[in-house]
């Protein structure tokens, strides 16, 4: 055949020998294990919609059920369901369902992640906080005893810098070393390690994870903790490399989330308080960076909190939720699926802008991701990353609430198939949720 062409049967050929092959695998083998070792891909596992800051000298058994309490009566208060839903920008359309799921969300489980806070939250009390500490793990204790227990729990210790480090680890002994001696840890247990300005700080909390998963009589790799990125030193490098990249990998696994610190990250760069934001312009670049960090790596992120809290007239409650709410839906939007409530009265505005924001793309997700599995062509063309992206909008949704098993029966969808899909890193031919 002339040109270079090849006709029916002929005999295919190529110019790299088997050898050639062969030191590009040895070149590349190296790569790969370090690729599968720091980038393992996403924790699919359920991750909460936010975390509840409570001062641990607060903290009590039974708090979650009270701040449901707190939280239905702040609605009542402020002129009912339908003015939250109004104040939340809830479209008209879906504030039945929205309305329904948020009410029953607040009576049931009105707090998805509680961290008992022993630092700013809680402030110095020298030797007290040895007894506060104990007090916490054991109320803990009796929570998981009775059921009474958020699906996680855990605390926020002091930081491990010079003035606080002794204190910080004290507090963190104490509080696992009592929790440890009445049964098993539980399983959405958090760990928080504030203030990070150094990587060598996260690398040596993973030796102290070490430490004392052998004194417990833990199995290795029990322990990891949460890395509150607060400071710009865990932003920015001295060298100039992004910090939270190096955080993440001095943990050595151990690293499960990265959470925003508003106020202060704001305040260490110069913002006036009066504009330190979660939507400053400096905040969004710490959180893209943090996201970028964090991607395939398993680690999780989290948005931090608003200080404006839902208190005084039922008119200073209502504006207060709709600020609560855009922020809530602007965090959601830049894929970040987590942030902080600070009063009982942030729930409501929490749960309506995530639910909203779930059933708002109940449809357009679960319609895009039947017509991939079922191999039918429609005006989007979806690549099988996009499929799994659609698969795991659904599973958040079903996960906080705001969407039903039987909503997904409906559209042709299972939980346990968007599971399967969601851990998938390649389409597999025939799937079917």
């Amino acid at each position: 055949m002339g040109n270079g062409t090849r006709g029916p049967g002929a005999e295919a050929r190529t110019s790299l020998r088997p050898a050639d092959l062969g030191d590009v695998e040895g070149l590349l083998a190296p790569v790969d294990a370090r690729l599968a070792r720091e980038y393992p891909g996403e924790d699919t596992t359920r991750q909460p919609v936010h975390t509840v800051y409570v001062p641990a000298d607060r903290y009590h058994a039974g708090l979650a059920r009270e701040w449901g309490e707190r939280a239905r009566q702040a609605v009542s208060d402020a002129g009912g369901i339908d003015a939250l839903l109004a104040a939340a920008a809830v479209p008209a359309p879906l504030r039945p369902a929205v309305g329904e799921r948020v009410a029953a969300k607040l009576a049931a489980e009105p707090v998805e992640d509680l961290r008992v806070d022993l630092e700013d939250g809680y402030g110095d009390h020298g030797d007290a906080e040895d007894d506060v500490a104990v007090a916490a793990a054991l109320s803990l204790r009796r929570e998981l005893e009775t059921g009474e227990a958020t699906p996680y729990a855990g605390i926020r210790f002091k930081s491990l810098e010079a003035p606080t480090r002794a204190r910080g680890l004290r507090t963190l002994d104490l509080f696992l070393t009592t929790l440890a001696a009445g049964g098993d840890l539980p399983g959405g247990l958090r760990l928080t390690l504030p203030k990070v300005t150094a990587v060598e700080q996260v690398a040596a909390m993973t030796t102290v994870c070490e430490r004392l998963e052998a004194a417990l009589g833990l199995p290795g790799g029990r322990l990891r903790f949460e890395v509150q990125v607060e400071t710009p030193q865990s932003v920015l490098g001295p060298d100039g490399a992004a910090g939270v990249a190096r955080i993440i990998r001095a943990g050595r696994g151990r690293v499960g989330a990265l959470h925003y610190g508003t106020y202060d990250y704001s305040a260490s760069l110069g913002i006036a308080a009066a504009h330190q934001s979660l939507e400053h312009p400096a905040a969004d670049h710490a959180k893209a960076v943090m996201q970028v960090a964090a991607a395939g790596t398993g680690v999780q992120l989290s948005d931090g909190s608003t200080n404006v809290l839902p208190v005084g007239t039922p008119e200073s409650v209502r504006d207060a939720w709709t600020l609560h709410a855009r922020l809530v839906r602007r965090a959601l939007e830049r894929g970040y699926y987590q942030g902080w409530d600070l009063h009982p009265a942030h729930l409501p505005s929490r749960f309506a802008a995530t639910y909203t924001f779930y059933r708002q793309g109940l449809d357009a997700a679960a319609g895009r991701l039947r017509d991939y599995l079922d191999h039918v062509d429609g005006a989007v063309l979806d690549e099988p990353a996009t499929a799994r992206a659609l698969a795991w909008f659904l599973s958040r949704g079903l996960d906080c609430g705001a969407l039903g098993v039987d909503e997904l029966a409906a559209r042709g969808l299972t939980a346990d198939g968007l599971a399967a899909l969601v851990r998938q890193r390649a389409r597999t031919t025939g799937a079917t949720p």
